[in-house]
């Protein structure tokens, strides 16, 4: 093993070496081959990057909008520059193909082009003579020490979700990046540094639950994003809250995609397709169940033999449609999730499991899937399967449709696929769910709108991205202000009439 590379942690804009006892095997999913070895950092070393971002604080708050923004279009060069070595980072560490890689480093810089517009993005109010001889006006300043803690799925963007535009705000931050595929954020924050972060602005700390837990006692951080699983997330959040900190949750989901008659058929069973098994189903706003009304369900067929000729292999290979799951216990869940199923009388139109690839067949591979006659009750539709799984659902009616995902606990995202302008209005006002695609299945808005996934998929007023981050990652404070003139002395009571 001493040749397998021990991951560092990123303190004061060093490297450095964990002291910890407790490491990880990193694994290649499509050979279980140990790439890396990342530590759990110790509670010293945790204290020691927040103290390190506490005081780098004093002085980058106080940083010009411009030099911040500066780093930020130093940093979306950087991360162009390096698209290629970390999409190579992400399928060796996750899986995920290298094309879907790539769109992921995409995702990523989107947002950070966003936080290039820092300057007029933190910017309050000004009201003069509010009241006779009194200013009203609003600064919107940093929280000061923040954190984020990230999910396997999207080892890039969803660090890109949350440091960006925190620090573009002025604040400082401490990432914990998912210890299942940690080298790409890591190289992710060293490319920050690069593009002139001062030390200490940005550290990151690898680690489990411990350091999980730590980020939310810790009286000298101000707020948490977390992105990840439903139950880790309710953890994080109410005990965040409970320590007098700032907290965002995204969590699970089970997005649904609508399908009308009057849509085009090509268009929905591609999109479809991708929606539902790009990245093998490994992402909170994967398509994991297809309703279909009426005579849609004619198609259901033809998208069976379409979704069993994907390509099933190594994220290597650029044709493959979908690589393996992120780990054994990852396909042990799905394959288990696959038989109940099976077991509750749902209709098992094809059947990815004992998959095998040729050179990779220690690969956790699970092919597409497809269940019919999935009914609201069945464990297959209630749980969120992360993989590559789609629940098929029919009903009568467009009414009906909106009946059953509003019926779902989940509020992630959802699609609608129709020709119908009076429909897709009817949809997008009557659909409980956060986030909404008309012929698009998956909804993630560009970065400059908010992530808006709500009800059972988030806990917090405010999601990643768009206007909502600024004001998650910032305070108010109003200064209402009189001013003598002419050297005069006034009254030091405002009269506010």
């Amino acid at each position: 093993m001493t040749d397998i590379p021990p991951l560092p942690l990123l303190i004061g804009g060093e490297l450095v070496q964990s002291q910890t006892t407790q490491w990880r095997d990193v694994i290649n999913p499509a050979t279980q081959e140990v790439v890396a070895q990342v530590p759990f950092a110790t509670r010293e070393e945790l204290d020691r990057a927040v103290a390190n971002s506490k005081q780098a604080f004093q002085t980058w708050r106080n940083a010009g909008q411009g030099t911040r923004m500066r780093v930020m279009l130093k940093f979306q060069q950087l991360l162009r520059e390096n698209t290629g070595k970390l999409a190579e980072m992400i399928t060796r560490e996750h899986g995920k193909t290298l094309p879907d890689a790539e769109g992921e480093v995409g995702r990523g810089l989107e947002v950070v082009e966003h936080a290039c517009a820092i300057a007029s993005l933190q910017l309050g109010e000004y009201a003069e003579n509010a009241a006779s001889g009194i200013d009203v006006y609003t600064l919107i300043q940093p929280l000061g020490v923040c954190a984020g803690i990230t999910a396997f799925n999207f080892p890039v963007m969803l660090p890109c979700f949350m440091f960006p535009i925190a620090v573009s705000c002025g604040n400082t931050f401490v990432l914990k990046p998912s210890e299942q595929d940690p080298t790409s954020s890591l190289f992710l924050a060293q490319l920050a540094l690069e593009a002139g972060l001062p030390p200490g602005v940005l550290n990151v700390v690898h680690g489990g639950p411990d350091i999980a837990m730590g980020i939310c006692d810790h009286p000298d951080i101000k707020a948490v994003s977390f992105i990840g699983s439903t139950r880790v997330g309710t953890e994080i959040y109410h005990r965040a809250s409970a320590a007098g900190k700032r907290c965002q949750s995204m969590m699970g989901a089970k997005n649904h995609c609508v399908v009308l008659p009057d849509a085009d058929p090509e268009v929905v069973l591609n999109q479809l397709l991708g929606a539902a098994f790009g990245a093998a189903g490994q992402r909170c706003m994967a398509t994991s169940v297809a309703v279909f009304v009426g005579q849609s369900r004619d198609w259901l067929p033809e998208f069976v033999e379409r979704a069993r000729k994907l390509k099933v292999n190594s994220g290597t290979d650029r044709q493959a449609d979908l690589g393996p799951l992120v780990s054994p216990s990852a396909r042990k869940r799905v394959e288990g999730l696959i038989q109940q199923g099976v077991d509750e009388g749902a209709q098992l139109l094809l059947d990815g499991r004992d998959i095998k690839v040729a050179g990779f067949e220690k690969g956790n591979f699970v092919g597409p899937t497809v269940f019919a006659g999935v009914k609201g009750d069945m464990k297959v539709y209630t749980e969120e399967i992360f993989g590559p799984v789609l629940c098929v659902v029919e009903v009568e009616t467009l009414e009906d449709a909106v009946a059953f995902v509003n019926g779902n606990p989940n509020g992630n995202g959802v699609a609608l696929f129709t020709q119908d302008g009076a429909a897709a209005r009817y949809f997008q006002n009557n659909i409980d769910v956060g986030q909404v695609g008309i012929n698009i299945p998956i909804p993630v808005p560009v970065a400059w709108f908010s992530f808006t996934g709500s009800r059972g998929s988030k806990l917090g007023d405010l999601g990643p991205n768009g206007k909502q981050a600024v004001q998650f990652w910032t305070q108010t404070k109003t200064v209402t202000a009189r001013w003598s003139g002419h050297g005069r002395t006034v009254n030091s009571t405002i009269s506010m009439r």
